[in-house]
Order: C-alpha cells, then structure tokens, then sequence
C-alpha cells in the first residue's frame, strides 16, 4: 500500500499506546503511555512522481498541439483567364456543339493549344478502348515476351505499350502480375495478348487506339481529343465518339476546356 504518515485530527482524548493501537490498528512509534493525542487518520504520503509517469501522455498533448496543416491558397489567375472566364456561364449545361465553339473561343494560348476533356464516372475501375475519327494517337510500341524482354522488366525497364507472349512463357511472367497487372500490360488470353505466335499480331496491336481508363483511386478521366486549330465539326465529331464508347450511363460530369481556358460543363443528355 505504500507509505503512510499520521494525521491528528479531531478532539482530544486520553489513550494509550495500546489502546490506539487495539482501536486503530496502527502503530504509531514513538507514543507513550498517558500521553494525550487527538483521533489519528492514516493517508497515504504522496510520492514525487518518476520521470516515466511525469511524462506519461505528453506525446499526445503535442499531437494535439500540432498546428493543422496549412491550406494552399488558390492559384492566381491572369487577366487573360479571368476576361475568358467571363464568357462561361458555371452553373450552365452547354450543348456539345456549343461547348466547342465556346472552348475556341476562350483559348488564350499563342500556341496551338489540346481540347481537353474532363470526366467524372460513376465508379472507378473503367477501362476501354476506342478510335476518334480526326485524331491521331501515339502509335503504340508492341513486343513479344521473350529472355531479353524478361530481364527489362526485372530491371524496372518497361518501355513498351503492349506485351504479347506464347502460353509457353506466360509461367515466367506470373512474378511480375503485380508490377504490369496495375499498368494494364500483363497479357491476357481474354485481350488477345497471348498468342501461339504472338510475332505475327504485332501489326494489329500497333493501331492508334487510344486507350481510355479511370485514374487509379478515384472515377476520373482526363484525355485529348483534338487541338484547338482544328475545326469545330471534327471536335465534335471527336468528343461524341468518346463519350458514346465510354457509355453515357456510366457519366456523371463532364468537362471541356482548352488547355490554357475555362472550364465548360457538357450536357451528353441528347447525345
């Protein structure tokens, strides 16, 4: 129970050191007979706390303490961009031909600047391909699983679009599912990209698809359809077929701009 100390409280009474000591069951040193005393009370004697128990808790009281994380403040924006923002209406659903027009004429780049487009879907996971009628995509790099291919990979070096391999080299890829499974290379019977002669396909692999797909964590999309120089028929065109291979169902947004502009809400209802 620790250390004790006596407390004399109370009125005064005649006692002795064996009766306090029947009455109280405590003893008290140092008492002799027929010495008169008060009531005794015994409270434990308060110890000076060790290093370990002072600092008990501080740990958190700093956690506590930490100041919140300082918010970046919104961008500045120029005088180009703000004269162009004029022209957009926020809380407005353009029509797709519209909205090409307005993202023409709110560009304020010196440059030929990318019609940009902006989605949001309803859950993330999306992927798809497909081919605009007035953009040219990056003509993509193609190779065939082999020894060499191999050791690229086990280095870190993966620069290639498209992987094909034979069913007989698929078991030497399996290690490596999660570093090209996440990047969409891993080959997959159900994609066409294991072949019994995976060299003879490279050509069809090789078309200028562009390739459509949410951002890892979250239903985003962000893409290029066109640049701003061309005309607004072929945009059009462009955006459409985009929007329509995606599926409008799976579409809860969507955003145009040019890439140096304001943003402009598309309505895809009537598409």
């Amino acid at each position: 129970m620790g250390k004790k100390r006596i407390i004399i409280v109370g009125e005064e009474k005649k006692t002795t050191k064996k009766s306090l000591k029947e009455e109280k069951g405590v003893r008290v040193p140092g008492l002799k007979g027929g010495e008169r005393v008060v009531a005794v009370t015994v409270e434990p004697v308060k110890e000076e706390p060790s290093f370990a128990k002072a600092t008990e808790g501080q740990g958190e009281e700093k956690k506590e303490a930490t100041a919140p994380k300082r918010v970046k403040p919104p961008k500045a924006r120029g005088k180009k961009y703000k004269a162009a923002k004029t022209q957009v209406d926020p809380a407005k659903l353009y029509p797709l031909a519209e909205a090409i027009k307005l993202l023409k004429e709110t560009s304020y780049s010196k440059f030929d600047g990318r019609a940009e487009v902006h989605l949001n879907l309803i859950k993330k996971g999306f992927q798809t391909e497909t081919e605009l009628p007035h953009f040219q995509a990056k003509q993509k790099k193609v190779v065939v699983a082999d020894e060499a291919v191999i050791k690229q990979i086990e280095d870190g070096k993966i620069d290639f679009d498209v992987l094909l391999a034979s069913p007989k080299i698929m078991p030497q890829l399996v290690k490596f599912a999660k570093i090209l499974g996440p990047k969409g290379l891993m080959p997959n019977p159900k994609k066409g990209t294991v072949l019994d002669q995976p060299e003879k396909a490279i050509k069809s692999f090789q078309k200028t698809s562009l390739d459509v797909k949410t951002e890892k964590d979250v239903p985003l999309i962000h893409l290029v359809f066109g640049s701003v120089k061309q005309p607004e028929k072929e945009l059009s065109a462009n955006l459409e077929t985009l929007l329509k291979a995606i599926g409008l169902k799976n579409i809860q947004k969507a955003v145009i701009k040019a890439t140096m502009g304001p943003a402009i809400k598309v309505a895809i209802d009537n598409l």
